[in-house]
């Protein structure tokens, strides 16, 4: 009895202590859960609640050299609805009207996208809409509609520099030109923003919250002059239709500076609408006058008769007998373009009748080898400062400086080497500075969003030939200006103007020349004191087959330079160099 009494009073001691420890064990859990886990369930919590959402990065803009908007990013906006809430608010066809007379498109698309699914959380209404149509919308106050702020590149010139600005993918990824190029620059940082979600995963208005803000792109600054690249390109497009020409480009660089003023191509890209191009010539979606190499012809016979008064192993009064058709001890055949009797003719005469037999003779006084360094540091052969997508380098041909007999010759008239539109400009841009290379820019400089302005480092100036060298050079083309075949397509009345045209056979798929050429004309004015250069190109000008085609192209570009520039006109007249003897 005794045991049994005790047993009995021990029970509620023991149920006690069961008690106690299992509320010690729930007061633990819930000290750890309330306490020690209470951030992190928190957050758990929060992010099931959750709904993150990208904040694009803006684009920045791309303008020329005077601020001129080439290219920006305007947001267009999308419409969604949550069809389940406006089912249950009622009233869904009255809606669907309204909603599509604010946006200007038939009721019954609306309400195909809103009773589609009635149970779903997500139904398209609007893809891209312009701000004032979004204003029209929101106006409506249909707490079920949302609104996504949706990026587009637009080109507000159209065409005008559209083969340097280049273009953006559907996706919004650079693929052309600066653009591509300068895509680090323009490139926005895109943020995040969190908004509460209701129970079927929509976001609630009003609880959005920034956690990283977006950080728009730089804005990039070119060389080019815009008003003067709207005008280049017509005038070349004109001529290039009248000729027949498969392609055309033209290039203006400023011979202080470097800078490029207009860069045009023929045909050309608008950025706004690159499928039409990409269908009918993919080529024309970049920049020719940068990615296309061909032999330049008779243009280049300036650039050797410059090394030779360089080297100091001729003058502009350098006699020669110049042959129709000239055969080397070493091999090479050599024939001028049209048939002539033996023509006496100087170093300045040679230029003017562009004689491949005469040039031959002379460029002989230099070997290949000192040509070729020549060459190199006039810029060819390598891309220029520019660093355009897919720029050409040129080439001498892989046996260079060794060419074979007849190579050696043909490169003194421009046959046998490729080089660029720029190439080519540049080059003349040296012999018209004083014999000095400035590096090539088309880029100016890049700002930051804060305002930083990180200006475009291009390298030094080169010294290539001598001053007087290059003045003797520039003095010759004068003459050829004056006293040359097409003396009256290239006069500017009140300048004095120094040029040089080239006609070059072009090369076939096989390697070997074929029946088409490529035609052109490199120039400086006012030759007196030489603030321009402009070079044009013109491929397979079939109505046209002669440098005649790019003689207006050249005198209208450069007249609308110097105009634009506001440069004084000459003070006096072209010496008159002896061009025979």
């Amino acid at each position: 009895m005794a045991r049994t009494r005790r047993g009995t009073r021990m029970r509620p001691a023991v149920v006690l202590l069961t008690v106690l420890a299992l509320a010690g064990v729930f007061l633990v859990r819930l000290t750890d859960v309330q306490v020690v886990q209470a951030d992190q369930l928190q957050a758990q919590s929060k992010d099931r609640r959750s709904i993150s959402t990208v904040l694009p990065g803006t684009r920045g803009d791309i303008v020329d050299a005077d601020g001129t908007v080439l290219a920006t990013t305007v947001d267009r906006y999308r419409v969604t609805a949550v069809p389940w809430i406006a089912t249950k608010a009622g009233h869904v066809p009255a809606a669907a009207a309204r909603i599509a007379s604010a946006l200007g498109v038939p009721a019954a698309g609306v309400l195909a996208a809103l009773t589609a699914d009635p149970g779903a959380s997500y139904a398209l209404v609007a893809k891209e809409i312009p701000f004032g149509t979004l204003q029209k919308v929101k106006a409506l106050r249909l707490g079920w509609l949302y609104f996504e702020a949706i990026p587009e590149r637009t080109y507000p010139s159209g065409a005008v520099a559209g083969n340097l600005v280049g273009f953006l993918g559907a996706d919004q990824d650079a693929q052309a030109g600066i653009e591509y190029g300068w895509n680090r620059c323009l490139a926005g940082t895109d943020g995040e923003a969190v908004s509460e979600s209701a129970l079927d995963r929509t976001p609630i208005p009003g609880t959005e919250t920034v956690v990283q803000a977006a950080k728009p792109g730089g804005t990039v600054r070119l060389t080019i002059d815009r008003d003067l690249q709207y005008y280049t390109q017509q005038v070349l497009a004109q001529r290039a239709r009248e000729t027949g020409a498969a392609w055309g480009s033209v290039v203006v660089e400023e011979v202080r500076t470097g800078r490029l003023l207009a860069v045009a191509d023929w045909p050309t890209v608008d950025p706004n609408q690159v499928a039409r191009t990409a269908d009918t010539d993919a080529a024309a979606l970049g920049s020719r006058a940068f990615t296309a190499p061909y032999e330049p012809g008779s243009t280049m016979k300036a650039v050797t008769a410059s090394m030779l008064l360089d080297a100091g192993v001729a003058t502009p009064a350098s006699r020669v007998v110049a042959p129709y058709r000239l055969r080397t001890a070493d091999g090479a055949d050599v024939n001028d373009s049209e048939q002539h009797g033996d023509e006496r003719l100087t170093l300045t005469g040679v230029l003017v009748q562009s004689s491949n037999t005469g040039i031959s003779q002379l460029g002989s006084r230099i070997s290949s080898a000192t040509r070729l360094e020549y060459l190199k540091r006039f810029g060819f052969g390598t891309a220029t400062e520019v660093g355009f997508g897919a720029e050409a380098t040129g080439s001498f041909g892989s046996d260079a400086p060794d060419w074979d007999a007849q190579t050696r010759y043909a490169t003194m008239f421009g046959q046998g080497l490729t080089v660029s539109a720029v190439q080519m400009a540049s080059a003349y841009q040296t012999i018209a500075n004083g014999g000095v290379r400035l590096p090539v820019r088309l880029v100016d400089s890049c700002t930051a969003a804060d305002g930083t302005v990180h200006r475009v480092a291009t390298g030094a100036p080169r010294q290539v030939i001598s001053k007087a060298a290059a003045n003797g050079t520039v003095r010759m083309l004068e003459n050829v200006a004056t006293k040359g075949w097409l003396r009256a397509d290239v006069a500017i009345p009140g300048y004095r103007v120094a040029t040089k045209t080239g006609t070059a056979q072009e090369v076939d798929a096989s390697g070997g020349y074929s029946k088409d050429y490529l035609v052109s004309m490199a120039g400086t004015a006012p030759a007196d004191a030489p603030q321009y250069v402009v070079y044009v190109a013109l491929s397979q000008p079939t109505k046209m087959n002669t440098s005649q085609a790019t003689a207006p192209i050249w005198r209208q570009v450069m007249a609308r330079a110097l105009q634009a520039g506001g440069v004084v006109p000459s003070g006096s007249t072209s010496p008159d160099l002896p061009a025979s003897w």
